[in-house]
């Protein structure tokens, strides 16, 4: 069967499966991901409230990604075994637990724990549905197909930055708690857990197992996948192989940088525009300054959709990558000699917007030479290498505040790493035909 054959064949399959898959794990990781950064709202009244210190709080931001860093690989080779059902509920229900019980911190010390709790709890949850996606739709759509699932990140912001600041404005009183910055914790953990209870009975782990795909559908989209994989990749390779394959090395560091740029977004964004009152003498309140928060992360979901169909028309990954990071680079850098709140606020949007675009695309040249339990393992590898940045972005942005009483160099770090992320995109291109398109 050619590729232009398979392709109509397996076309119902695929529709069907971006109907049914997509907004379910795109709105599984919205809940995610509010779970791990809805901390940077909390910090606007929370440091405070415990006596925490910018370098403190950095710490502790940071500290989820140790946790997540030693768990990811085992977590993502036990999804590839047990399959995605199981597991994907298991780390759902588990986060949503430790995310709620974040509501009853005490100090410094009891924040760190939570945090490191947390990141274990989440470790493999995105790598793994970044493997599940490959098991159900073929290389040509994947970037777009990501996109869309990774629309969940700007979205939570889009949506959960106000609906985060309005549980900390209204919820000091709530279900006993005595300040609302700790309901706005406990409040959004719960969905993480009936969600995951709910996923063990919706979510198939393979074609194989879709009650909602006909026999033949299920037959022709698992047969054209695999032979996909035998036919690009070639043979699959073990897990000590791809953990130690350059190439695996080589993309942890680009999503380094990336990823760099992320989270110190995510976990600062909100201290950065309360710092304007000082700046620039303005004044925005806790709701305020959760819907400028917002208008970045809207501006970079359309960008990234855009940039991912791009290079799926194209065919072409790491220049992609490259540019996306490039611009981000070059924007945070610009917003540091900007001189109002209107132009810094454009800039940190194309920072946004260089993040965002960069990640759909770079999940691709992975896939490019993986497959199987190999794909599994070299997948977490990368995203626990590049998300250690999670802790090394916010622990250096924080100490960083807490020396110059500034943001500045926070945001000269970002622009180092993501430029570096580019540069060694750019390494890619054009090495090996076949391992970038």
């Amino acid at each position: 069967m050619d590729e232009q054959t398979a392709e109509v064949s397996t076309a119902p399959a695929v529709r069907k499966a971006m109907i049914r898959l997509v907004p379910l794990l795109g709105l599984l990781y919205l809940l995610n991901y509010l779970d791990r950064v809805n901390v940077g709202f909390a910090a606007l009244t929370m440091n405070a409230d415990l006596g925490i210190s910018s370098a403190a709080y950095g710490l502790g931001a940071g500290l989820f990604f140790v946790g997540y860093f030693f768990f990811e690989v085992p977590s993502n080779v036990i999804l590839h075994k047990v399959g995605a059902r199981i597991w994907i509920a298991r780390i759902m229900v588990t986060w949503g637990i430790v995310a709620s019980a974040t509501a009853f911190i005490q100090g410094e010390v009891s924040f760190y724990i939570v945090r490191v709790l947390l990141g274990i709890a989440e470790a493999g949850f995105f790598p793994g549905i970044i493997l599940y996606l490959t098991y159900w739709f073929p290389r040509k759509q994947r970037a777009k197909i990501v996109a869309l699932f990774f629309l969940a990140v700007p979205l939570s912001s889009v949506i959960g930055s106000p609906v985060s600041s309005l549980l900390i404005k209204h919820g000091d009183g709530v279900l006993g708690f005595d300040a609302g910055w700790r309901f706005m914790f406990f409040a959004e953990g719960v969905p993480s857990i009936l969600l995951g209870v709910a996923v063990f009975f919706l979510l198939p782990s393979k074609p194989k197992d879709a009650k909602w795909l006909t026999p033949g559908e299920r037959t022709a989209l698992q047969s054209a996948i695999d032979a996909e994989d035998i036919r690009e990749v070639g043979k699959e390779v073990s897990t000590r192989s791809a953990l130690t394959d350059p190439r695996v090395l080589a993309l942890s560091a680009v999503y380094f940088g990336i990823i760099f740029g992320l989270y110190v977004l995510a976990f600062f964004l909100p201290q950065v525009i309360k710092g304007f009152q000082e700046q620039f003498q303005t004044n925005y309140s806790i709701v305020e300054i959760g819907l400028i928060t917002a208008i970045p992360y809207a501006v970079a979901a359309v960008a990234m959709v855009l940039w991912a169909r791009h290079s799926d028309r194209t065919g072409e990954r790491a220049g992609h990558v490259a540019i996306a990071a490039f611009v981000g680079a070059v924007a945070i850098a610009a917003a540091l000699y900007l001189g109002s709140p209107l132009w810094v606020m454009i800039a940190v949007t194309l920072c946004a917007v260089g993040v965002f675009t960069a990640i759909p695309v770079f999940w691709q040249l992975p896939n490019a030479f993986l497959t199987g339990v190999g794909a599994a393992a070299g997948i977490g590898l990368i995203n626990s290498f590049g998300n250690l940045s999670g802790f090394v972005g916010p622990y250096l942005t924080g100490w960083l505040q807490g020396l110059t009483g500034s943001f500045r160099a926070g945001m000269w770090a970002v622009a180092f790493f993501m430029a570096m992320a580019g540069a060694i995109a750019l390494t890619f291109r054009g090495k090996d035909k076949r391992a970038i398109k």
